[in-house]
């Protein structure tokens, strides 16, 4: 690991970047402090990427010495899945309590669809994207916790709902898993790539994107809704 101390063991291999004598101590308590070093850590990781980044710099950063930041983090990849859980809760909350309310399922699903791509496409997320995606092929196992406890989470909640509305003969859908996964594209409908990759550097505006959302539930509901559903939006209509 990077811009950390590399030690000998018995067997004169090369043990990692943490000292050799310190086991884990016993996670910091005081969470002010735990806040500075991740606010650090972020400044860091947004500058450099992972690869790049070290606890060096992180210590640097936050205005701690390097006993103090190991006493809360016991490495750099560990510090940085804290820090993409902190900004995941903030970014995500409140999302999928939109799933929680059943009522006009097209309206819940625009909502949805809509929000989910603002904060799929903010600047936050593409950079903890990026920064994931760069330290993938090194790290295998960084991305699929970051997919696990994400992307998927997220999917599961959709997965139910999805379901829910199965039950209640609004939606006919064999494969309500794949179903899932398209209504989240078509709700995206190229943001996340364009933004991904630097086609687009700036967030695409809510119009837009409440705009590419109805349009992909307009598009669910026509292979997917069912008869039950279409009277049902009739009625609310007359």
């Amino acid at each position: 690991m990077s811009g950390a101390t590399s030690n000998k063991d018995r067997t004169g291999q090369y043990s990692s970047d943490a000292p050799t004598s310190r086991r884990r101590p016993s996670a910091g308590n005081d969470p002010v402090k735990r806040q500075q070093i991740i606010d650090g850590a972020r400044r860091v990781f947004m500058r450099l990427g992972f690869d790049a980044a070290s606890m060096n710099d992180i210590t640097r950063e936050a205005g701690v010495s390097k006993g103090t930041i190991y006493v809360y983090f016991i490495s750099k990849e560990e510090l940085f899945e804290a820090l993409v859980e902190e900004e995941r809760t903030a970014i995500f909350r409140n999302l999928y309590e939109t799933l929680d309310n059943p009522g006009d399922l097209r309206s819940t699903l625009t909502r949805f669809g809509t929000g989910l791509a603002l904060r799929i496409t903010s600047k936050k997320v593409i950079l903890a994207q990026r920064v994931v995606i760069g330290a993938a092929d090194r790290i295998p196992e960084l991305g699929r916790r970051f997919y696990e406890r994400g992307p998927k989470h997220g999917h599961e909640r959709l997965v139910a709902f999805l379901s829910k509305a199965v039950e209640r003969e609004l939606l006919d859908i064999r494969d309500v898993t794949l179903a899932a996964y398209q209504l989240t594209e078509l709700c995206l409908a190229g943001l996340a790539r364009q933004r991904l990759f630097g086609f687009r550097p700036d967030a695409p505006a809510q119009e837009e994107v409440e705009r590419i959302a109805s349009a992909g539930v307009d598009m669910f509901l026509k292979a997917y809704g069912t008869a039950k559903l279409a009277a049902l939006e009739r009625a609310r209509e007359s």
